[in-house]
């Protein structure tokens, strides 16, 4: 019964900001690791941060400085804080959390930076 639903996309200009969130059900959300990813038209799907149940944080070098993941356990949503967005952090991006050797997908929000 676990599900990971993505919010928050939409169009912003270069150089602003943008707040993603994953809201997930079930009750493995305090024990995963939660990470965002991205894919680009024509591009595979990358990695931009990931966040252990104890918030250990890791990131993609273009995320770094400019992204920041956080979780809310009492709540089971993971964020994504976008800053200083770039026309090529336009994609779609994806949640997902990692239990048990298993790998769970949202389905997806849209982010699309002009410029």
């Amino acid at each position: 019964q676990v599900q990971l639903v993505e919010s928050g996309g939409g169009l912003v200009q270069a150089g602003g900001s943008l707040r993603l969130s994953c809201a997930t059900s079930g009750s493995i959300f305090s024990s995963s690791t939660m990470g965002w990813y991205r894919q680009a038209p024509g591009k595979q799907r990358e990695f931009v941060a990931t966040i252990t149940s104890r918030s250990s944080t890791n990131y993609a070098e273009s995320a770094k400085g400019r992204f920041t993941i956080s979780r809310d356990n009492a709540k089971n949503t993971v964020y994504l804080q976008m800053s200083s967005l770039k026309p090529d952090d336009t994609a779609v991006y994806y949640c997902n959390a990692v239990r048990g050797g298993i790998i769970y997908w949202g389905r997806g929000t849209q982010v699309t930076v002009s410029s």
